[in-house]
């Protein structure tokens, strides 16, 4: 296996600690462990008290239950847990796929999500998002033109990173079903849960509710803003499938860190607060960019659906060097689309962190200075 560079975290790597002002972000605003244990109700007795040895292969139990319930109709045995969702992905496609498999990824989106693929020697088609006059959009009968014979998974992201573009409960069932018809696994990326942003819009099912074939990725970094925990999970009925991941874990990080665990188990204990409180930072912080930045005439703002990012369009020439001159001359952080490979002069823009207004306001005057 040989992986190419993974652009958008060779880019981070390069600039995230260094830029004090960051609209590039993918999570939400995080929280300490004190702030973490006193909105869930517990003192520091518990956490000080966690045994420092190894953890079980497939996660606690108790963590693994309350995961289960985030799900319809997942049961502990259908929960393996695992160090953020990026070992998760990258155990999943090299137990699940063989060289010559067809892949159709939903584009664009996280890297490693048909990175991997490519690296094991599968043929991946992009399924793409397309800009409309509405926002992003997404075509079925696109998709249903991509499957071939060899087809043997499709990969979704959704809500979408960097898009925001939530593909709806009926829409999700059009998918299972038409993977249903053609024998396809699906492989759903689901760490922005949770995160819907109208109040009109129902609460995203998970794909493993809908679909037998199918697995659900979820972590804690991203809608609970936990990313220092490095816990992710997966939940699918497939029990072959997690079981080979369990398997395949053995050769990766066998086992996850106790205290992350532990921190974690708080975290779902409190969720809906701390979700709720992640959607108004949300909310507020896209309000803020509108006012500030629709007026300049050279962004278009795609508002997203769920999510804290959007995928904007730079309306005054070439991004790259946009992005290059505005963290240059203001320190503040974008991140360029070409990271994602997609063409055109868009940039991901994070609204789920407080201190966002001080770097819409210097992104402001750098577009009207």
């Amino acid at each position: 296996m040989r992986l190419r560079d993974f652009k958008l975290e060779v880019y981070f790597e390069e600039y995230e600690f260094k830029a004090p002002y960051l609209l590039a972000q993918s999570d939400c605003e995080s929280l300490s462990a004190r702030e973490l244990l006193e909105l869930s109700g517990k003192s520091s007795d518990g956490f000080l008290d966690t045994w420092l040895g190894y953890t079980q292969v497939r996660g606690e139990p108790s963590l693994r239950e309350k995961i289960a319930g985030l799900y319809e109709t997942a049961s502990m045995e259908d929960v393996l847990v695992h160090c953020g969702a990026e070992e998760a992905i990258f155990n999943f496609m090299n137990v699940f796929l063989e060289k010559g498999d067809h892949v159709i990824c939903q584009f664009p989106v996280y890297q490693s999500l048909y990175e991997v693929a490519r690296s094991i020697g599968c043929e991946v088609s992009p399924w793409e998002l397309r800009q409309t006059e509405r926002g992003w959009e997404f075509d079925l009968n696109l998709l249903e033109r991509s499957i071939r014979p060899e087809t043997r998974l499709l990969v979704i992201n959704n809500p979408n990173n960097p898009t925001g573009y939530l593909i709806n409960n009926e829409e999700l069932e059009e998918i299972a079903a038409l993977a249903y018809r053609k024998g396809i696994f699906v492989f759903s990326d689901e760490v922005y849960r949770g995160l819907e942003l109208s109040e009109e819009t129902p609460k995203q099912r998970a794909f493993m509710d809908i679909c037998e074939n199918s697995l659900s990725l979820g972590v804690m970094s991203k809608s609970y803003g936990l990313a220092g925990l490095r816990i992710g999970w997966i939940a699918s009925h497939a029990k072959d499938i997690v079981e080979s991941m369990t398997r395949y874990k053995h050769y990766t990080t066998i086992c996850n860190s106790a205290p992350s665990e532990y921190l974690a188990e708080r975290a779902l204990e409190c969720g809906e607060k701390i979700l709720a409180r992640n959607v108004g930072i949300i909310k507020n912080n896209i309000t803020l960019a509108e006012s500030l930045l629709l007026p300049t005439g050279l962004i278009r703002l795609n508002r997203p659906g769920a999510g804290p990012i959007a995928f904007n369009e730079y309306l005054g020439g070439d991004v790259d060097n946009f992005c290059e001159k505005l963290l240059e001359d203001t320190g503040v952080l974008l991140l360029p689309g070409s990271v994602y490979d997609f063409p055109g002069n868009y940039f991901r823009m994070g609204y789920g962190r407080s201190g966002f207004e001080e770097g819409v306001q210097r992104l402001k005057s750098f577009l009207t200075g």
